[in-house]
């Protein structure tokens, strides 16, 4: 500095008596804004090199983990301004070094204590807690910090390390014990076999090849690993399907039917069986069941076709795109069957099962009974067994808007025509059942009406109890 002209050189004027040595690095000061929590350069420089070399095959999840657990401390401890960052073991080393050491279960837990207290580089003294074993030269401390001679010869700074000491003590203790009582728990029991959120069976053990040469084999759930003593191979489930199908015929033994053919779906599904065997399986059970009015077993069956039909080639896929959305209108589920319609494809709605059925829901849609009792009157298929599920709902339907349209009576015989009953007998039972027996009028023999103003409460009452909700497997 050049000599100013009143003859004197300006010095700058110390503040404290302290000498400082100009050979130590001093750490950086935390900022004067306490409110926001800051971060060193350091310690950003820590957190790069922590993604950086991330190792293949580690998880992320846990190296985040561990490397805000440490962050938390350093806070926690007030010591992330004056940490040496650069020298500080990466997450995943110390991870790595944990798993090395959980290998090694019976290791004193007292060790373990004092082997912790290096957390943050606070080294035992003799002025602390007296230990019963020294810390393992193996286990290098997880931080070390660099203290001057006259830090630790005061004696604010011993109270404060002993305190520090007791607390990491008592931490690691409470983590230890947690971590050797997950590792033991986890051990005891095997863990739940994942199960099939359709059928409850288990499901991802791998495929098991059946060695059971039996044709006939009753249904059990899987509770456990499937025994492939227990399973019959495709050879034997296809001499099964055609005992079956001869069965059926002359017997017509529904329950047995249905037993012995989910005893059939289950050795395919536990053998990882999907080809065009496995279609027609499924098929001629939801046939069955549809014919016999079980609606639960056809939905599970046509569930399991549709997935199927995505990755195998073969079955009668356009019969049964039009059977679910039969069954779709029968579940008066609107949402569903505008989802429906939107995944199917031109070519797939111009397939007679599928076009009957947009037909059938568009005359439902416009309350067009007339057309629609002609639909059901000629269905192609199986689909009459599912239009029955809905026909007597749709009757209710008309017949409240037919009471209201004619007056004062109705003949029966027009009726039995219109709403596509199969003899005068059957169309006065359902009017009978219905309760409308009152309001019938006996004129001859070939003659009865309808008296229509009576009986039109009655049906109007009928119809807003007709359309429930209905759930997936068919029940009100």
């Amino acid at each position: 500095m050049p000599p100013a002209e009143d003859g004197f050189t300006q010095v700058k004027a110390r503040k404290n008596l302290t000498q400082t040595d100009p050979n130590v690095e001093t750490p950086p000061k935390p900022p004067s804004n306490s409110g926001k929590r800051t971060f060193p350069d350091a310690l950003k420089q820590y957190v790069a090199r922590t993604f950086e070399t991330i190792p293949v095959g580690q998880d992320k999840e846990d190296i985040e983990a561990e490397l805000k657990r440490i962050i938390t401390d350093a806070y926690e401890k007030d010591v992330v301004w004056t940490l040496q960052w650069q020298s500080m073991p990466l997450p995943q080393e110390l991870l790595k070094r944990r798993k090395e050491q959980d290998g090694n279960v019976q290791t004193s837990e007292t060790s373990n204590k004092d082997s912790d207290r290096f957390k943050f580089g606070i080294a035992p003294t003799r002025t602390t807690v007296v230990t019963t074993a020294t810390p393992p030269k193996t286990s290098p401390p997880v931080f070390q910090t660099t203290y001057s001679p006259k830090q630790e010869s005061s004696p604010v700074t011993k109270r404060k390390s002993t305190y520090s000491k007791l607390e990491d003590s008592e931490l690691f203790e409470k983590r230890a014990r947690l971590d050797v009582s997950r590792k033991f728990s986890a051990s005891a029991a095997p863990p739940p076999l994942p199960k099939d959120y359709r059928s409850g069976e288990p499901q991802g053990l791998g495929p098991v090849v059946g060695r059971c040469t039996e044709l006939e084999k009753r249904y059990f759930r899987l509770t456990s690993a499937p025994n492939p003593d227990a399973v019959r191979p495709l050879h034997v489930l296809e001499k099964t399907l055609a005992l079956l199908k001869k069965k059926w015929k002359s017997e017509q033994n529904y329950n047995y039917i249905c037993d012995q053919f989910k005893s059939m779906r289950q050795d395919l599904t536990v053998q990882h069986i999907k080809n065009e065997f496995t279609i027609s399986v499924y098929e001629i059970h939801a046939r069955i069941a549809l014919e016999k009015g079980d609606l639960g077993e056809y939905n599970q069956c046509q569930t399991q076709l549709f997935s199927l039909y995505k990755t195998v080639k073969g079955g009668y896929a356009d019969e049964f795109r039009g059977y679910y959305l039969l069954y779709l209108l029968h579940t008066c589920n609107n949402s569903d069957i505008n989802e429906y319609l939107a995944s199917l494809t031109p070519s797939e709605k111009k397939t007679k099962g599928v076009a009957h059925a947009l037909l059938v829901r568009a005359a439902l849609a416009q309350g067009n009974y007339h057309k629609l009792f002609k639909l059901y009157m000629d269905c192609p298929g199986m689909g009459a067994y599912l239009m029955d599920l809905f026909i007597p709902r749709e009757r209710i339907a008309a017949l409240a808007v037919m009471c209201k349209a004619y007056r004062p009576d109705i003949g029966i015989k027009f009726l039995t025509d219109e709403l596509g009953f199969e003899s005068y007998r059957e169309c006065v039972e359902f009017l009978c059942e219905n309760g409308a027996e009152n309001c019938l009028q006996s004129i001859d023999a070939d003659n009865i009406r309808l008296l229509t103003p009576q009986a039109r409460p009655i049906f109007e009452a009928k119809r807003a109890a007709a359309y429930s909700k209905i759930d997936i497997k068919g029940q009100i």
